[in-house]
């Protein structure tokens, strides 16, 4: 029987080729019996090849595997690595994080299968094939430690040409953000699926059997958010791991702060509102002190987001730079919409001693700014501050937008240079999951009590989570409540710092 190729590069197209579960990805010929030891049967036994509940199973074999990796420890190894070529020095990195033996034996055979891992046959590669399997799984009477190898080379693999193209792609474009790189240059450029079964996708009606190919090149140019690691239900598990390799091979530089948006557990990031309620946080162990706008507007009895608090904000910055803290500003919209005023500012607080900045979209109005002028404001202060963490904030949900209007300004501030990204307001796990499998930087959630918990937002891939303006009303309710109290001859907890620990606190080291 005669089957159709229909090709797809539009961006919506491709988008809802990818979320049909009647599209699947195109299935290797059966197992030719040679069991642990040919590509056909690497094929026929991994993730990558297989649906319904095989591919649950294998994909949670490969998710195993790279939740014992801390991407911050993966991009310092990758950063080590000698020279050489880059997919040797991709496997091999990813080989010795995942502590498999002789990194460099199994790179050498990786390189090997993946000439041909998504098609074709050559002896060399079924060679390969058995000398991983014989490395990975010496018993191949041991049926789960033999899939469950399967899935390490597998995964080896498909890092070894993804991860690599990335990789080379990026080193030729100077110091552009990942985010545009993916987007511009796809390490995965197309991508075949077959209909299990008949469907209709984009107005064309597709038989059982017809093959569908997926243009992402093209349909990337079209459209800011990149369709980089997949579309639900198949999203790449690894795509935060395989930008820590990038970033280390690429040898980029990751100040302090930042660094802690790329460690196993997410940042928590109080927010202050002047010197003594930093070294207070600080004192606790906290590794990096947020400011709250609101707290500082509110504290000089202006309204925030109003633009009206930039003398008080460098005051608190060049206060806080006193101490032996990593400190961010929260700088509502860089109080200003003229762009080189923004990045002025920006070049202040980092000489403040300022680590990051949180610049946002929302407008007192209850309006957004237009999104190609916040990101000229990001990448104005990228341009002039390099080493300042950009965190760029939307405050779509907060208004009510839509989804993909959220997605989109993501991308595109990624795209300008943002270093992290904020959506206070959302606090779907639905929702935080899809941001979190398209963005390349790490996504800032703000806490909210009726939440996630701190682990759950862990789990869902969230590297930042805000206190906000939380401890400065808290603050303002223990004060008020404990007047109150007194007043009206309440009990009340009156357990407090005393006035010689306020007193050091407010003495930098």
């Amino acid at each position: 029987m005669t089957h159709t190729m229909h090709e797809f590069d539009c961006y919506a197209d491709v988008r809802a080729a990818l979320a049909d579960p009647a599209l699947v990805p195109e299935l290797p010929a059966a197992d030719d019996g040679s069991v642990g030891a040919s590509v056909a049967w690497l094929r026929a036994s991994v993730a990558r090849f297989s649906c319904g509940e095989p591919h649950r199973q294998r994909r949670a074999l490969i998710e195993a595997q790279l939740a014992r990796l801390d991407p911050a420890l993966l991009r310092e190894a990758a950063a080590a690595e000698g020279v050489g070529e880059v997919r040797t020095r991709v496997v091999r990195t990813l080989a010795e994080a995942l502590r498999m033996p002789e990194p460099g034996a199994v790179a050498e055979a990786v390189i090997t299968v993946a000439r041909i891992y998504f098609g074709g046959a050559d002896a060399a590669a079924d060679d390969a094939v058995t000398r991983l399997v014989a490395l990975l799984a010496p018993d191949p009477a041991d049926s789960a430690a033999l899939d469950a190898a399967a899935q390490r080379i597998g995964l080896l693999v498909q890092s070894c040409e993804a991860t690599a193209a990335l990789v080379e792609a990026a080193a030729t474009s100077g110091d552009v953000p990942l985010a545009r790189v993916l987007r511009e240059t796809p390490p995965v450029r197309t991508m075949r699926r077959i209909a299990a079964r008949a469907t209709r996708v984009a107005g064309r009606e597709i038989a059982e059997g017809d093959v569908v190919l997926l243009d992402l090149a093209t349909a990337n140019r079209t459209h800011p958010v990149p369709l980089t690691f997949g579309s639900p239900p198949r999203v790449c598990p690894g795509r935060v791991h395989a930008l820590a390799l990038a970033e280390g091979l690429l040898h980029r530089p990751l100040p302090p702060f930042a660094g802690l948006h790329h460690q196993a557990a997410p940042l928590l990031l109080p927010n202050a509102w002047d010197y003594a309620s930093a070294a207070a946080l600080a004192e606790q162990g906290f590794a990096a002190i947020g400011t709250t706008s609101l707290g500082v507007a509110a504290a000089a009895g202006v309204p925030d987001g109003a633009a009206a608090t930039i003398e008080a904000t460098l005051a608190l910055a060049r206060r806080l730079g006193r101490g032996s803290f990593l400190f961010t500003v929260d700088a509502e919209g860089g109080f200003s919409d003229e762009v080189e005023e923004v990045a002025e500012l920006a070049q202040k607080l980092y000489d403040a001693g300022a680590a990051g900045i949180n610049l946002e979209d929302g407008r007192p109005d209850g309006t957004l700014a237009p999104v190609e002028l916040h990101a000229a404001k990001i990448a104005a202060v990228k341009n002039a501050v390099p080493a300042l963490f950009v965190n760029a904030r939307t405050d779509t949900h907060w208004l009510g937008r839509r989804e993909d209007e959220t997605a989109t300004r993501l991308a595109l501030y990624e795209q300008a240079g943002a270093d992290g990204v904020f959506v206070p307001g959302l606090s779907a796990p639905d929702g935080i999951a899809a941001l979190t499998a398209t963005l390349v930087v790490p996504l800032n959630i703000l806490y909210a009590p009726t939440g996630p918990t701190l682990s759950e937002l862990a789990t869902l891939g969230v590297r930042r989570i805000s206190l906000g303006s939380l401890l400065y009303r808290r603050a303002l309710a223990a004060a008020v409540a404990t007047s109150t109290a007194i007043r009206d001859g309440r009990p009340t907890d009156l357990s407090a710092p005393s006035y010689n620990e306020v007193q050091q606190l407010g003495v930098p080291d």
